[in-house]
């Protein structure tokens, strides 16, 4: 492993984004959800992701200096057009209007369309977290996952996340993907040469394979569940569940009509679909915040079967990477990444990421 100046790693990635056309503020909004990512210890979705940004904007795939536009609003809703800008201007922009809608109204209900890949939904949730209220969010990607009886891809990774403040300092934070894991966690084990682990993902012949690069080449993930026997249907039914609300609410592509994740940055705009939901929790019974940070409390303190593995409650594993990335001040990755990352700067002219050995 790598590690690089959380500050550093921010400067790289603004740069890049700005070399290529980007303004300021986008290319800043776009760097602060990358380094979230690295932060809470997913870096599937982090520097990872950088180049196909660089490459959906020098294709023109995506515009990010336009602006979004409400469409259609009511006092509690509101359907955006992102106007093919980056995924976090999109989702910033629609998030702020939930936000404002659930202030005055108790609850709120935002679609996108036109929009890019937005990164780690939980970004957008904790985005209300942080004025109060409870925060969801939802997206569409390209079409990995595969219903239990086909071997054919149908819906995206399709992500869930909800989180809400609680007293005492906590928060309950919930980020997933509605298949086995998210693509980016093959990307990780590719680039690590590593298997994967059982239960991830398809080979091109519809059954599983722990051999990352035919996965990633095969691009067909396990839904939530797995196979039908272990309920593989109920991650299909969430994922489905995502594409309703966003895609199909939102007159973006949805499933199938979505272009495939290799075809990223080839010039076609990618129009995914995005949406926000927003809760004021004082609308409801009084004290909830209380009666949430119990139960977080409560879940801590459940005996484990292991020992050694403490029982965590949603969102701890992120607040502890975040801790200590901060208190080290640095961020750690695979020797892959430092090498992408130095050919990107290479090729796009800007001063590359100051990186030392662990």
């Amino acid at each position: 492993m790598r590690k690089v100046m959380i500050a550093d790693a921010m400067r790289f990635m603004e740069d890049c984004l700005k070399a290529v056309g980007c303004a300021a503020k986008a290319a800043e909004q776009q760097a602060q959800l990358l380094i979230q990512a690295d932060r809470y210890g997913h870096p599937s979705h982090g520097l990872n992701r950088l180049e196909m940004y660089v490459n959906e904007i020098s294709s023109g795939s995506c515009m990010p200096n336009n602006k979004p536009k409400v469409l259609r609003e009511t006092a509690s809703t509101a359907w955006i057009d992102a106007n093919n800008v980056l995924g976090a201007t999109a989702s910033h922009y629609a998030m702020d209007v939930a936000i404002n809608k659930a202030k005055e109204t108790g609850v709120a209900w935002v679609t996108v369309k036109g929009s890019n890949h937005n990164g780690m939904v939980g970004f957008w949730a904790q985005k209300a977290a942080n004025k109060g209220l409870i925060g969801m969010a939802f997206t569409n990607t390209s079409p990995l996952l595969a219903p239990t009886r086909s071997k054919q891809s149908a819906l995206g990774t399709n992500p869930i996340a909800v989180v809400a403040p609680a007293a005492q300092g906590e928060s309950f934070y919930l980020d997933m993907a509605t298949t086995a894991v998210a693509v980016g966690k093959i990307e990780m084990q590719r680039k690590k040469g590593e298997p994967l682990p059982a239960g991830w993902a398809q080979g091109p012949d519809g059954r599983e394979t722990r051999d990352a690069k035919l996965a990633f080449r095969t691009g067909c993930l396990m839904p939530l569940g797995g196979r039908e026997e272990t309920s593989g249907y109920k991650g299909f039914g969430l994922a489905a569940m995502v594409e309703l609300f966003c895609g199909i609410s939102s007159g973006s592509n949805y499933g199938h009509h979505i272009r495939s994740w290799t075809h990223s940055g080839e010039g076609e705009p990618a129009n995914l679909g995005h949406c926000f939901v927003v809760i004021d929790p004082e609308c409801f019974a009084p004290g909830f915040r209380e009666r949430l940070a119990d139960s977080i409390l409560h879940w801590r303190q459940l005996a484990p079967t292991d020992p050694e593995l403490p029982v965590l409650a949603p969102g701890d594993k992120e607040k502890a990477a975040a801790a200590e990335a901060d208190a080290k001040g640095t961020i750690s990755y695979v020797r892959q990444q430092i090498e992408s990352s130095a050919a990107l700067a290479k090729r796009l002219k800007v001063k590359p990421m100051e990186v030392e050995m662990e």
